[in-house]
């Protein structure tokens, strides 16, 4: 049995813990949270033996050490807020166990990068959706290609039936999105890596017949550009949204100046934009370059759904991203002497995420009979199609 120490009872750490529990009991979690009752909370709505509650202020870097050797435990996994990291990452060096996190920012990764360096355990940080799995599917599409002319990565997290000015509802961390929203955007222009600018970029992206418009943000690239980049001409990311929203999302950060105030700006959205388990997320990647000597394209594009687990409602943001961490995290401790030091995304691929009982939940597409798949041209212009259980 594998001891994971999960920090932050919230949204995401309380799926966290409720799919390493199940179904097989291969893992004793301890869920960790500064408040408590938060996580006695979760525990007994799991109502799994393996799943023990413990208080922790997880800022406290001695505390968390001593709390990671007390408890034996192999890795340490953070959903806490994304300035926390840089100080769990420090810890689980310290503590010599496997770290793993779902920070979106460019500057908490990096740092991460830094104390992963000669680290003997891994270092595993971006492992949601966008940074996440998201760069998993861009980086197994480029490794069919004999040269790469354009890598276009774009996902949502959309609620599915807006009826608000922003067409959208809040999914998950407020601050997060505000994050990529504001900050610097890495891609790949004319071969080279760069800087573009957030809310830039916009184009319209049609999917299964519905209209999207589509604009850079920050993060969800991930490491892929400093890891594959040089092996492209051109290389992007962008998040979905319906059309309309980017407009006003400039008027609030750049019109009104908001990006400047972003505590103002949290409340604002906070107050005014509801949250729903009703949503959908929208995965789609393209690469297009050379197969035996002609110019082809390949993409994976896919919907999930809420989704029933352990008898209660999931939103798909949560699955999505619940399932890019635990799915990282069981391939990881399975085969630890394959990990080590600092582990970008895309290292991983495709058919094992899929695979893997908690990745297959990318797979399953949710309620709604939508299928996950990618389709590839391959030798004579035949195809194949890469299903979850490959």
């Amino acid at each position: 049995m594998h001891t994971v120490l999960i920090l932050g009872a919230g949204k995401i750490g309380a799926l966290i813990a409720g799919l390493l529990a199940e179904p097989h009991e291969a893992y004793r979690i301890y869920l960790a949270d500064v408040d408590p009752a938060a996580a006695v909370a979760v525990s007994r709505a799991h109502g799994r033996p393996n799943v023990l509650p413990l208080q922790l202020d997880a800022g406290d870097e001695a505390a968390l050490q001593a709390a990671l050797r007390t408890h034996a435990a192999e890795a340490v996994v953070s959903s806490l807020p994304y300035h926390r990291n840089p100080h769990v990452a420090s810890a689980a060096r310290a503590a010599n166990v496997h770290y793993f996190d779902l920070t979106e920012d460019v500057a908490v990764t990096r740092r991460v990068s830094e104390l992963a360096r000669d680290a003997t355990t891994a270092f595993v940080p971006q492992c949601g959706l966008a940074p996440g799995f998201i760069s998993i599917a861009g980086g197994e599409l480029m490794r069919h290609f004999d040269a790469v002319r354009s890598v276009r990565l774009r996902v949502g997290a959309l609620p599915q039936h807006p009826h608000n000015v922003l067409k959208y509802s809040l999914t998950w961390s407020t601050e997060g999105l505000i994050n990529e929203y504001g900050n610097p955007c890495e891609a790949i222009v004319d071969g080279r890596l760069s800087e573009l600018r957030p809310l830039e970029g916009l184009e319209e992206i049609e999917i299964d017949g519905t209209l999207y418009e589509a604009f850079n943000t920050s993060g969800g690239l991930g490491t892929l550009a400093r890891t594959l980049g040089a092996d492209c001409d051109s290389m992007d990311y962008k998040t979905i949204r319906y059309p309309g929203h980017c407009a006003q999302m400039r008027l609030l950060m750049n019109d009104l100046k908001l990006n400047q105030d972003r505590a103002t700006l949290k409340r604002i959205l906070e107050n005014a934009v509801p949250q729903t388990l009703q949503d959908v997320v929208i995965v789609y990647a393209a690469v297009t370059g050379l197969q035996n000597g002609e110019l082809r394209e390949e993409s994976y594009v896919s919907k999930i759904y809420p989704q029933m687990i352990a008898g209660r409602l999931w939103s798909a943001i949560q699955v999505t991203t619940a399932a890019g961490i635990t799915s990282v995290v069981d391939l990881v401790l399975q085969r630890p002497d394959l990990y080590h030091g600092f582990v970008p995304q895309e290292q991983f691929r495709l058919r094992e995420i899929l695979a893997n009982r908690f990745g297959r939940y990318y797979a399953s597409g949710g309620n709604k009979e939508v299928s996950s798949e990618v389709v590839v041209s391959g030798q004579a212009g035949k195809q194949r199609r890469l299903k979850g259980a490959a």
